[in-house]
């Protein structure tokens, strides 16, 4: 039997989780014990990567320890310890090593694994995610978004057959996802997902911050230091403020010592345009799929965010019910991913008992973007021809599609064609607001007249990566790329194996 695992990569927290001997997806402890693991990294004085609570206790505090990684995840962004640079990606493979390391004491050498990632990941962010899991020395073949996970464990530990739409709604530390999933028995069927890629607890902490702040200064009459209150105590004090009406903060400072007072009515008061569009993301999500609040049977909450009550309230008034959480719901994501993990391995990895528990398991997911290309459009408002994005694979599209469009030369003599993939949250276009994932050239024959045939071919895999063919037709010449981590540009410079991960 192979051991498989998923992992569940979270802004705040990490977890592991694999499918038992008996077909159970159970979670991993960590080395302290712990089923969740705080994706906080420090780099100590001797050189010692040191992952989860002890960094996370100096997190704010220590300018060598990094958190929050996850929300610039595919980004340019930079963080410096002892001369050395490290990206996301980097950050989020140590991460995922100290995981890996602590699983493979208790269950062996791992074989395969699966990463959740935010419904909402463009697609840098998803070839980020898998350069640091590959870059940690796990091997991955699929990734799944994490509402998906979460609906799976659902149906799977409901202890009944389910029949109709759920809304999956999950609000972690930094993104939040809405998906609307049709169940029927042991199909789940994705039918739209929308999300915020940043909208999580990590901005509630921020806004409490601003509260302290604010307060500290009418109290004291000067700027409250980062140090003297972090994204720690907001992250301890909105835990409180979910369990109390009011909390009561002590801060000592060089300036003497100081009680602030947040009534839990301040801090909804804060946070109420994040929810509010929380509250328009789903209002989008079940309007894309064609439904009313009425079609949905039941709600459930996924990630550490929805434990407070102004989150509950706000889902219960969408969609005019009480949402349900299953199990704890920071380990919902893991696993799920440990059943998808072991869904798509080769059921030659899996024993009986496995293969029965799995056997009740069939998965469809859709796109969650719009993918298109930039071409050259006549347009009969302006009389003259144009830059257009045009969309080929649009989101809610099932997985796995291929889309293949024809388009011809523009120009006599033309000996080249630039070719661009964009990705688009909406149908758009206009190529000012698409995002360009890759661009490239394709060479032409020389001497040609217009109007030779180009095809453009969109292939959308099942672990979420894109294959894009642009072919000239006449010539058998074409561009391709893979938009997977194996040919991305996104990586990290840092060879992990050289650091002792703790």
């Amino acid at each position: 039997m192979s051991n498989l695992v998923g992992i569940d990569l979270g802004t705040t927290y990490s977890a592991i989780a694999h499918l038992d001997a008996t077909g159970r997806p159970v979670m991993l402890v960590n080395s302290q014990g712990d089923n969740i693991t705080p994706s906080v990294v420090l780099f100590d004085d001797q050189g010692n990567v040191i992952v989860g609570k002890t960094a996370q206790r100096v997190y704010g505090e220590d300018s060598k320890c990094f958190g929050r990684f996850k929300r610039v995840m595919g980004e340019e962004k930079e963080y410096e310890a002892f001369g050395e640079k490290y990206n996301a990606t980097s950050l989020s493979s140590f991460v995922l090593k100290k995981l890996k390391d602590d699983a493979q004491t208790q269950i062996g050498e791992i074989s395969e694994a699966v990463v959740t990632i935010p419904a909402n990941y463009g697609n840098k962010a998803r070839e980020a995610t898998l350069a640091a899991a590959n870059a940690s020395g796990l091997s991955i073949k699929y990734i799944i978004n994490e509402p998906t996970a979460a609906a799976l464990y659902y149906a799977y530990s409901s202890g009944e057959e389910l029949n109709g739409t759920y809304a999956i709604y999950d609000l972690g530390g930094g993104t939040f996802d809405i998906s609307i999933i049709e169940i029927k028995g042991s199909d789940i069927e994705v039918i739209n997902t929308d999300g915020v890629t940043l909208l999580g607890g990590d901005d509630f902490d921020e806004k409490l911050i601003e509260i302290v702040r604010s307060k500290w200064k009418d109290q004291v009459g000067e700027d409250l230091e980062p140090e003297d209150f972090t994204k720690n105590d907001a992250e301890e004090q909105k835990k409180i403020l979910s369990e109390k009406e009011k909390t009561s903060i002590k801060i000592a400072t060089t300036k003497g010592r100081h009680k602030i007072e947040i009534s839990r009515a301040e801090f909804e008061d804060a946070i109420s345009t994040l929810i509010a569009k929380s509250e328009m993301t789903c209002e989008n999500a079940i309007d894309e799929a064609n439904l009313s609040i009425t079609d949905i049977n039941e709600v459930i909450l996924v990630g550490g965010s929805t434990r407070m009550p102004c989150i509950q309230s706000s889902v219960e008034k969408i969609f005019k019910k009480v949402p349900k959480s299953v199990g704890n719901p920071d380990e919902a994501v893991a696993l799920g991913a440990a059943l998808y993990v072991a869904y798509k391995a080769d059921p030659a990895k899996l024993n009986p008992l496995q293969k029965q528990a799995l056997s009740k398991v069939n998965i469809a997911e859709v796109t969650a973007k719009f993918f298109g290309t930039i071409i050259l459009s006549y347009d009969d408002h302006h009389q003259k021809n144009l830059l257009k994005n045009d969309s080929l694979i649009r989101k809610g599209d099932k997985i796995p599609c291929s889309v293949t469009k024809e388009y011809q030369t523009a120009h006599d003599n033309q000996t080249a064609i630039n070719c661009r993939v964009t990705e688009s949250n909406i149908e758009e276009s206009d190529p000012d607001y698409v995002h360009t994932m890759w661009e490239g050239a394709l060479d032409l024959p020389e001497g040609r007249p217009s109007g030779q045939k180009v095809e453009v071919t969109f292939s959308y895999h099942v672990n979420q990566t894109m294959k894009c063919t642009f072919l000239d037709v006449e010539s058998g010449r074409k561009a391709e790329i893979d938009l997977t981590a194996g040919n991305s540009n996104i990586h990290t410079d840092i060879d992990i194996d050289d650091f002792k991960v703790e």
